[in-house]
């Protein structure tokens, strides 16, 4: 029985009457679930090409990629950005100017992956570039993770980067009496905190057999007992110590560091190209960007930092504002400002066999009116 007390984004009791129907029938005996978690790309889309992008991260890197693209009359409906440890992943989608479709033609594909993989290469000859073009239908956020864990960004570069304080504190022992492993992880808490934790046990094909999770304020207590795959708890002591590694950097992928910018304009071709050179130019870095189309509208939101490693300048964003306007771009608070918190109620839920289990039996949804 899997139980899971929830909020909106705003930390409110959800009465939504569409969000709640939406809910019970994605959860219901009747909804049709993938075989698998792992499967990605199991289906084709004519609206847009996706395209996958990691590398080595570097200030302008985004810039470079949004000019390649428009270079080659490729528009950018949907974008999402993250780095983490030196490295950057992108899951990018993009129609052709002209049609306003996927781009189909293979050899101007081949040449988009060509010029792309150019693009994140650069200079740097110790670490890889990967380039895929596709027109697979993806959960964006569930393929960075995997992007990101394939090319390894959980192997620290400088241990410097984050004091105790910011770091999650993930710790893992052997239940012995019960074969299995027990993940205990203490952070911040966030949105989307526990799907950034069980995509990584997942990818690292580790089954969750139950868990208890506790939001109460502003830190999140996480506690799982899981086993590998083939039955086995954790085995060794390196073992352990790569899902220490890993679930940490899942936590830290998410975590914005930078200034929020929130733009939001009239959408056509370049427009991602041109913003992110103007931040280029002010010498500002993206450390991480969600990009979406809504109804003609661009929608984009971008974190950035000074590529030098400074604060960011006041002056510097109101001369950037000027240039892009006032009202099409603001600024969301800064890294030194506290979030205000919210006075949600704790919550507490458990849930147990939800990751081994492929059919439910029975799915009701219940209000609390308190």
């Amino acid at each position: 029985m899997d139980v899971f007390n929830v909020t909106d984004q705003d930390g409110n009791k959800v009465t939504d009457e569409g969000v709640l129907e939406y809910i019970q029938k994605s959860l219901g005996p009747e909804a049709c679930f993938a075989s698998s978690m792992r499967s990605v790309g199991v289906k084709q889309s004519t609206d847009h090409t996706a395209i996958e992008l990691t590398g080595s991260d570097r200030p302008g890197l985004l810039s470079e990629v949004s000019a390649v693209l428009t270079n080659l009359k490729c528009n950018v409906v949907s974008a999402e950005v993250w780095t983490h440890n030196t490295r950057a992943a992108s899951v990018m989608h993009v129609t052709d100017e002209e049609t306003g479709l996927a781009v189909t033609d293979p050899q101007r594909l081949a040449r988009i992956k060509e010029l792309l993989c150019n693009v994140l290469k650069g200079s740097n000859k110790t670490r890889g570039a990967r380039t895929v073009v596709s027109h697979a239908v993806t959960h964006t956020e569930r393929r960075l993770h995997q992007m990101m864990f394939a090319d390894r960004d959980y192997e620290r570069v400088d241990d410097g980067l984050l004091d105790d304080n910011q770091r999650p504190n993930v710790n893992v022992v052997n239940w012995q009496d019960k074969d299995y492993s027990v993940v205990t992880i203490r952070s911040k808490d966030r949105p989307k905190l526990l799907f950034d934790t069980v995509c990584t046990l997942t990818d690292m094909q580790y089954v969750v057999f139950h868990a208890s999770i506790d939001a109460e304020g502003p830190e999140a207590y996480q506690e799982y007992y899981i086993r590998h795959i083939d039955g086995s708890p954790v085995k060794s002591d390196a073992e352990r110590q790569r899902v220490i590694q890993c679930l940490e950097a899942a936590i830290e992928r998410r975590v914005s560091e930078g200034l929020k910018l929130e733009l939001c304009t009239t959408d056509r071709v370049g427009l991602l190209s041109d913003v992110t050179r103007i931040f280029r130019e002010n010498s500002l870095t993206v450390t991480r960007a969600e990009v979406a189309t809504k109804a003609g509208k661009a929608v984009n939101t971008f974190y950035v930092r000074d590529a030098s490693g400074y604060p960011v300048d006041s002056k510097t964003i109101e001369a950037i504002r000027e240039v892009i306007g006032q009202t099409i771009l603001k600024v969301k608070g800064s890294p030194e400002d506290p979030k205000p918190g919210s006075e949600e109620s704790p919550t507490r839920f458990l849930f147990g066999g939800l990751f081994k289990s492929r059919s439910f039996v029975n799915f009701k949804l219940i209000r609390s009116y308190s």
